[in-house]
């Protein structure tokens, strides 16, 4: 696994495969509350997924001290922020969803908060990364106080820098020698199996419904049902869980090139795109296909993959790059 290549085929992989959750993540959302195994597979999928993302992310952010390296952030992150907020504001008044046309740039759209987070996130390794591993302890800290302010959510996506910087400091203080041994350990992969079955086993047969929201990290204890004093706590058994189903997760990926690869290096036009075919979706599909939609998982996962191949495809950069990249 050349974990330290410039263009790493093993993350590539990683890439495409937690895209494609992403996808089906939110395509299965307005559906999980009718069936069991789609609740299941979203309660798995939103406990790992972004934290994987984001550790990946973290993982690349090591040269943040570079020449050049906040400037590039801003044009291939906080400038497309600002450019599809008001893309989304603009599609949100068209089909319905708002009732007036409003420009509000301090609550992101649905999820448009990873771009929002992720500046703020570089911005926090000039602090966090000279204190090393004591400021990763720290980070941790800060994801478990953060839930005990009230008024803590969508502004800024304050809630969600905090709640998932941990990740993103837990990868970037990791090299690739460390990873490799423990992604690529002589146990490792067997081990990612059990970990990944026993996880979908728990999460198919205890995990509660009202606790969807400490997957999503975007509000306050308060606002999860009431604060309890050892919230802290649970947020805290949180953080390890996803840790290991992280791992686990990783362990399972192949470092091997194959055709869907590719993709994983143009993640980001999907993640960006996929969210206006599914609310398109959503708004004119009528609510009696709700049940044969959610009873057909064969449909679903073959659209989120349609959505992938497609969003992901060499056309779609080539014409949209100005937009998101701001480059011809």
């Amino acid at each position: 696994m050349a974990v330290t290549s410039k263009r790493s085929k093993y993350f590539d992989n990683a890439k495409f495969i937690l895209i494609f959750l992403v996808v089906f993540g939110h395509l299965i959302s307005p559906l999980k509350e009718q069936d069991g195994i789609l609740f299941t597979l979203y309660t798995v999928i939103f406990l790992f997924h972004m934290p994987a993302f984001i550790f990946i992310s973290g993982y690349f952010a090591k040269g943040f001290r570079k020449k050049g390296y906040i400037t590039k952030t801003i044009k291939r992150i906080l400038i497309p922020y600002f450019i599809f907020q008001i893309i989304y504001s603009i599609f949100y008044f068209l089909i319905g969803k708002e009732e007036r046309l409003t420009f509000d740039f301090l609550h992101p759209h649905w999820t448009l908060w990873f771009l929002l987070s992720f500046f703020f996130w570089i911005l926090l390794l000039f602090v966090f990364a000279r204190l090393s591993w004591i400021g990763f302890a720290l980070a941790l800290v800060l994801g478990i106080v953060i839930g005990y302010v009230d008024n803590v959510g969508s502004f800024l996506s304050l809630s969600r820098t905090f709640v998932f910087f941990p990740y993103f400091s837990l990868g970037y203080l990791l090299n690739g020698n460390q990873l490799k041994q423990v992604v690529r350990g002589k146990y490792s992969l067997p081990a990612g199996m059990v970990i990944m079955i026993a996880t979908m086993l728990f999460f198919g047969s205890s995990f509660p419904k009202d606790a969807v929201p400490w997957l999503l990290g975007d509000t306050s204890y308060e606002n999860m049902g009431g604060v309890d004093w050892f919230d802290g706590f649970i947020r805290a058994f949180q953080y390890g869980v996803t840790l290991i189903v992280v791992f686990g997760f990783l362990a399972l990926i192949p470092s091997t090139q194959y055709k869907l690869t590719k993709i994983g290096e143009r993640t980001l036009y999907v993640y960006l795109f996929h969210g206006f075919i599914i609310k398109l979706l959503q708004a004119v599909l009528p609510d009696e296909s709700l049940p044969f939609i959610s009873g057909n998982y064969l449909l679903l996962i073959v659209l989120s993959f349609i959505i992938c191949i497609t969003l992901g495809s060499y056309v779609i950069k080539k014409y949209t790059r100005p937009l998101v990249e701001l480059e011809v």
